[in-house]
Parts: C-alpha cells; structure tokens; sequence
C-alpha cells in the first residue's frame, strides 16, 4: 500500500493491478468499504463453487452486503446483512443457503478472520 495523497492509497498484490482506496471515500472505495467488498467476494466466490458443485447451471450471481457501524469510535462493523440473488437452472433457495452457510461457517476466509460479534445475516433470491 502506497499513499498519493491526501487520504489515498494505491496498492496490491506482487505484478497485479493496483487497488485506489479512499479514507474519505470521495474519488474510491472507503477501507470499510473494501472490508464489505471483501466480505461479498470471499462468500461470492465460495458460493459459486459450491452452487456448480451441486451442478446449478448459474446464468447470474449477485451479492449486496450492508454493514451496521458503532457511532462511537472505533466505529468498528457491529452487523452484516448480505442478499443472494442466484439465476440459473437448479437454483433453489435450498441449495443457495447450504452454500451461504458453508461459506460463512467453513471457507470464507475474510469472514473467518472479523470479530465473532459481528451479527450476520442473509436474505436469498431465486431471480
């Protein structure tokens, strides 16, 4: 990670492209909203294996994640409420939330590595 100026930074992995993020969200991504970012991609990512594994044909995946913060500093995330919107054939709500649940209680790394406080919750929609 790198600062350019003002609250900016820029940086990423060893030969890959850099990241911008924004301490005052104003021209990228805020570090709190890298860390829901984060969050959606790792469940995402796990979700989508795990769903072609149970041989769901996607045809889309979407994951919108809202975090809940302190008003008092450190205005650490106290909840995450995380919607699934799954198209394809043999997408069911079933399947959807075994994956969810895999992901946040076994694979997803990000969310294995939050406070255990933080209260997390999910809606899924079979578009």
């Amino acid at each position: 990670m790198r600062w350019r100026e003002q609250l900016v930074f820029e940086g990423g992995g060893p030969g890959r492209p850099l990241t911008v993020v924004d301490g005052d969200a104003k021209v990228s991504s805020s570090p709190v909203e890298m860390l829901l970012l984060a969050a959606a991609s790792c469940t995402g990512a796990d979700i989508v294996d795990i769903l072609k594994k149970k041989r769901v044909d996607l045809q889309s995946f979407e994951t919108h994640v809202a975090g809940t913060r302190r008003e008092e500093h450190p205005r650490r995330l106290t909840a995450l409420h995380f919607t699934f919107t799954v198209r394809g054939d043999g997408a069911d709500e079933v399947k959807v939330r075994h994956a969810a649940d895999l992901s946040f209680e076994k694979y997803c790394s990000v969310m294995n590595s939050l406070a255990p406080d933080i209260r997390v919750t999910y809606d899924v929609t079979i578009a």
